[in-house]
Order: structure tokens, then sequence, then C-alpha cells
């Protein structure tokens, strides 16, 4: 059975894009959108405040995530999930599937926030989407068809964000 030309298209773009990249092309982006568009007043500590704050959680929960797939020693690769050696569920795996694309949305929310434009944050929450898509639906089928029941469980038990 052949796919529909949409589904065809969306299909090609899976896992064609790394998340870093991704992160980086975005945070481009906002900066672009932060020049062309007014932003928002914030007091500067505040905002540099509350912008650390959230790229040092993001660092910190990205690293839990690594950290975790190191202990395990399995792939941290998001392009190689068929080379995953184990289901990692332990560690900050216990709180959310995707620390590491947390940890990135972490810093685009951070970087936001600095730019203090409410364009460039739309763009930051926009990584949500595309990286469920494009990134995060075809891992799933991968671990799903690696780890079975085991991962159906898993993700009954743990979201997918947070």
């Amino acid at each position: 059975m052949t796919l529909p030309k949409t589904n065809r298209v969306l299909s090609a773009l899976e896992l064609k894009l790394s998340p870093v990249m991704t992160a980086v092309l975005l945070t481009m982006l906002m900066w672009m959108l932060d020049r062309a568009t007014p932003g928002f007043s914030i007091r500067p500590d505040l905002r540099i405040g509350l912008s650390v704050a959230l790229m040092a959680a993001g660092a910190a929960v990205g690293l839990a995530g690594v950290w975790a797939f190191r202990r395990a020693r399995t792939t941290v690769n998001p392009w190689r999930v068929h080379a995953s050696s184990e289901l990692v569920v332990s560690g900050i795996y216990r709180r959310t599937r995707n620390p590491m694309y947390v940890a990135l949305l972490l810093a685009l929310l951070g970087w936001g926030v600095y730019l203090a434009n409410a364009f460039a944050l739309l763009i930051a929450l926009a990584f949500v989407p595309y990286m469920n898509r494009f990134q995060i639906l075809p891992e799933e089928r991968a671990l799903r068809e690696a780890y079975g029941e085991d991962f159906l469980d898993y993700t009954r038990r743990v979201r997918r964000w947070l």
C-alpha cells in the first residue's frame, strides 16, 4: 500500500534534522524575529535571572538524561534509535521520556525570555509539536518495535515531556 503524498512528504522529513540543529536554527530564527518585531518590557535583572535559571535547569535536565544513557551504555544518537541496547527508565527517565528535548526546550525558552520578545517565545514553543512529529514519533515507533510491551508500559507511566 502506498502512502498518500502528504504522508510520504512528512515521513521523508522524519529524523532528518538533529534536535540540537533544530534548536540552533530556532535560536537564530528567534533572534531574527526579535530584531524585526517589538519586544516586551521586563526589568533587566528579572530577564537575565529568569533566562539563566531556565538555561541552567535545561543543562541539568539534559546532563541527567545523557548520564542515564551513558550508565546504561546505550546510544544518545537520535538517528540511531534502532541501535539502542537498553530501554532506559531510571533516573530522570522516571519523570520524562525525553529529558534531552526538555533541556533544549528550556534553553530555547531561556533565550526567548532573554530576548524579551513574545514572537521569539512562540517560536520556542513551536519546538514541541515539531519534535513530537518529526523526532519523537519515529523514535517511539523504533522503541516500540525493539521493546514491545515494556515500552508501552513505560509510556503509560511516564509523560512524553513533563
